[in-house]
């Protein structure tokens, strides 16, 4: 084997290594890609349920004060709450 088909040799699989490497790389940069949208999902609706919980709770404190309220009015008109 001559020096230029090992050079042309050495070129080919050189070629094939790059290929490898690139395809390799782009799979790691879908899957960060991927990865990255997801977090952002996740972010996202965690923060839709944050905001869900904050209204269950203000609606939980304002059903209280209505019930003192209504047991107050109880009281007052001569009941037992």
């Amino acid at each position: 084997m001559d020096a230029t088909t090992l050079g042309a040799l050495l070129v080919g699989i050189g070629g094939l290594a790059s290929a490898l490497v690139a395809f390799l790389g782009k799979r790691g940069e879908n899957a960060i890609g991927l990865y990255s949208n997801l977090t952002n999902d996740l972010q996202e609706e965690r923060d839709a349920l944050r905001l869900q919980l904050t209204e269950a709770h203000a609606q939980r404190a304002a059903d209280l004060a209505e019930i003192t309220r209504l047991r107050m009015e109880i009281v007052r008109l001569g009941g037992t709450p």
